[in-house]
């Protein structure tokens, strides 16, 4: 995990392009308390979108099972005994060049030292290798359906009404998101609509997925595409992530589509529309041929990542004993046991207390915790189980 999370927060955190340098004033940086929240921010946004990601590989039947399984060796009937999940062991030796570069990749990204492909970094060398988003076989219409549903599930409102309108353009039928936006039943959806939101609706708010929706799924869109959806799946509950925690908001000018339970806090800088001041950029991101910049100028996730200082800015300001105990934080949010399991060990190594692990483990009040260990416990319980996040810590 921590090797892929360093991935994922390198990736996330991706300079532009030297002609795209943002302008802006440093003095903002030397504020602590936006310093400190940006940290434990973008650890949990980072940790998140590889544990939804990786709710697959979950067995179906829940964490009593995975108990079960640890204490008899007994393993649920939709999975394989060798790669321990329900996608079959991969071997390298019956790939091309191509595939065994991924392979090796992914084994580097697993960083066990048992030389085969775990975890998510393994769920991944099944999916087809395209931009899923503009180029899967199931077409715009389902990939745009998996991130609108993602957003429903997430409370983000944000990522909801730029992909509406774009699910919209690409032909999705209005009444397929009417459904989803009010999380009414599927009865008389198409069956690989109905499956895609199903997924969605049981991997990032049930942080399980039943075995009848697993092969069901299997059946109407097959291994590869199914993998590549969830992995969007992931990708777009990880933007939710961000989105939420920053309170990134519209453009007055522009209609919020999606009803919420709550009431976003009124903690937002006019100009960026979130919490997190407006950086402004030399010149225009140039266009992309078949694709487009959905988020208005100065606002979304791109905006976001101009805040970011890199990994290693992150483990110098925050140090490993925190990002440990962001990881678990963000796998007891997820109910995600594998991840749990792999890196309760890690945390200890890197002199996280067994009383802060204790308290993560078993949800209990952070009460006599240090300000910072605290603050991470409470600020990932509200982003991952209330979708909204009080006024930064």
């Amino acid at each position: 995990m921590l090797e892929q999370l360093r991935s994922a927060t390198y990736a996330l955190e991706h300079t532009p392009p030297a002609a795209h340098k943002p302008v802006y004033n440093p003095t903002h940086w030397e504020d602590a308390g936006m310093k400190r929240y940006l940290s434990i921010a973008v650890v949990l946004c980072a940790v998140s979108a590889i544990i939804v990601a990786a709710q697959n590989k979950q067995p179906a039947t829940g964490d009593d099972a995975v108990v079960r399984a640890d204490r008899t060796g007994t393993l649920p009937k939709d999975i394989f005994p060798d790669s321990r999940n329900r996608l079959p062991l991969i071997k390298r030796e019956g790939l091309d060049e191509h595939g065994r570069k991924a392979y090796d990749d992914a084994v580097a990204a697993s960083n066990s030292g048992s030389g085969v492909p775990q975890g998510a970094a393994a769920i991944r060398l099944h999916g087809s290798g395209v931009d899923v988003r503009w180029a899967s076989p199931l077409g715009r219409q389902l990939t745009e359906l998996a991130i609108l549903t993602a957003a429903r599930e997430c409370d983000q409102p944000y990522e909801w009404s730029l992909h509406e309108m774009e699910a919209v353009s690409v032909g999705l039928d209005p009444a397929v998101i009417d459904v989803v936006r009010h999380g009414k039943p599927l009865t008389g959806v198409g069956d690989k609509e109905a499956v895609v939101v199903q997924l969605d609706r049981e991997v990032v708010s049930k942080h399980k997925l039943s075995s009848e929706t697993y092969a069901r799924a299997l059946k109407l869109l097959g291994e590869s595409d199914l993998v590549d959806i969830v992995l969007l799946m992931g990708q777009y509950a990880g933007t939710a992530t961000r989105l939420t925690a920053f309170n990134q908001q519209l453009p007055p000018q522009m209609k919020q589509l999606l009803p919420l339970p709550f009431t976003p806090p009124d903690d937002i800088h006019p100009d960026s529309r979130s919490r997190l001041p407006l950086i402004k950029t030399q010149t225009p991101t140039p266009a992309v041929l078949y694709s487009r910049e959905l988020a208005p100028t100065g606002t979304g996730p791109g905006q976001i990542r101009l805040h970011q200082g890199g990994r290693k800015s992150l483990e110098a300001h925050v140090g490993q004993r925190l990002i440990e105990l962001a990881i678990l934080v963000t796998a007891r949010e997820h109910d995600q046991q594998y991840d749990w399991t792999m890196n309760e060990p890690t945390a200890s190594k890197d002199g996280l207390e067994p009383t802060i692990i204790d308290v993560v483990r078993g949800r209990k009040p952070p009460t006599g915790l240090g300000e910072k260990e605290a603050a991470i416990i409470q600020f990932g319980h509200e982003l991952f189980g209330k979708h909204m996040t009080g006024t930064p810590i």
